[in-house]
């Protein structure tokens, strides 16, 4: 059976990482999404390395299972083909500010008048409703905003830094995508379209915030933001005798547990560590006497003695490691595909495992306008008005 969105078609007007990672996700649960790039194309096409111009790695990764067109937005003939096209979709999705989007006059009442039910989604720096409404935002900023330089400085980073990772993008993401379904859920329901507003620092926030609000979160404070456990300066990769090794010892099984591997089951009688409320007001101490003790060990050993003593562990992974790594290839979440214009390269399977509506790989990544001319066929153009629409620069079409 086809994925679980098969039949839902979105208009995908979003570039970068954030909107094309939120509409990847939808294109690999089923639906037909149709990525809109100005002639220019998206950024991300042109992140090195690549095999070809245009065909950048972090594209491949973000915009399979999607057909593309490639429309110059400002200009009338364009405009007209997107609205064209948004007729019958049932959901658009952009991540530009809603200014620029008026400006295009494709703003939400613009949507609405040729498609009353369609899902008019945006994924953009902050709220409208406050003073940052109109900021330019990407995820370097929001995560600065969010506080998540100033949390690794914090634990014991040498400057702030950002997470090495797109994290607020892909986070803000998995929002959107969520938004997405829950609307079409809520269209089922009710018949009506709508506008969602899906603003990255505000959404950012809800997982920062979960547990950094700390004492905060009660009126009046009964403590400092922040979660000390989180923030304890030695929560990282433990050292080993010979590597690093990764251990949570959380709860008062594995404590225990823990002692008794080291030969010092009387610390779990001390003031410090008896218990979860003890052990969270000194997590510093806690994880400071961890990492004494795992320097005293190689990996093996410890892997071998943590596992035994039903400690969860786990070996620290590099890059290369990962992509070697025995499970990920028993389940084939990394597997060849051959593009057609790329050749051989990586994907990663969809994570989520259906028993009857599995998504699958349907699509390659496509080229700078690779469907343009069968996407504006099937908005009802005709061939000389694609033509035209093509010599005049308003659309473009791949070679």
């Amino acid at each position: 059976m086809p994925g679980p969105l098969y039949g839902v078609k979105i208009l995908d007007l979003t570039t970068v990482v954030m909107g094309p990672y939120a509409t990847q996700i939808l294109a690999d649960l089923g639906a037909d999404v149709i990525k809109v790039e100005p002639p220019e194309g998206d950024v991300m096409r042109f992140a090195w390395p690549a095999r070809h111009a245009g065909m950048g790695h972090i594209f491949l990764h973000a915009n399979r299972n999607k057909r593309a067109i490639a429309l110059d937005l400002k200009q009338a003939a364009a405009r007209e083909a997107l609205l064209a096209l948004a007729k019958d979709a049932d959901v658009l999705v952009y991540n530009i500010r809603p200014q620029a989007m008026a400006r295009l006059k494709l703003a939400y009442e613009d949507l609405r008048a040729v498609n009353p039910r369609i899902i008019y989604v945006g994924g953009f720096g902050y709220s409208q409703r406050g003073p940052y409404a109109a900021k330019a935002a990407y995820d370097d900023l929001i995560q600065g905003a969010a506080g998540i330089p100033w949390l690794l400085k914090k634990q014991g980073a040498d400057v702030p830094r950002y997470a090495p990772v797109i994290i607020a993008d892909r986070t803000v993401g998995l929002h959107i995508a969520n938004a997405v379904c829950a609307a079409l859920y809520a269209r089922e329901k009710t018949g009506k379209g709508q506008r969602v507003d899906v603003p990255m620092f505000e959404s950012l926030l809800q997982t920062v915030l979960g547990e950094h609000l700390g004492g905060h979160s009660f009126e009046p404070p009964a403590g400092e933001p922040g979660y000390a456990r989180m923030l304890a300066r030695d929560r990282r990769p433990f050292q080993t005798a010979d590597g690093y090794v990764c251990a949570l010892i959380y709860n008062d099984k594995q404590w225990r547990a823990f002692f008794a591997l080291i030969g010092k089951p009387e610390l779990m009688q001390s003031d410090k560590f008896r218990d979860q409320e003890a052990r969270s007001r000194n997590y510093d101490d806690a994880y400071a006497l961890v990492d004494a003790e795992m320097r005293k060990r190689g990996t093996e050993e410890w892997i071998e003695a943590l596992e035994a003593a039903d400690i969860p562990v786990q070996r620290m992974n590099s890059l290369t490691d990962i992509i070697a790594d025995p499970h990920l290839a028993a389940i084939g979440y990394l597997r060849e595909i051959e593009h057609p214009s790329e050749g051989r390269i990586r994907s990663m399977a969809v994570p989520s495992e259906w028993s009857e509506t599995m998504p699958e790989y349907r699509l390659h990544a496509p080229r700078h306008g690779e469907h343009t001319r069968e996407l504006l066929a099937e908005a009802g153009l005709d061939a000389s008005a694609i033509e035209a629409l093509l010599a005049n620069g308003g659309a473009k079409a791949a070679d």
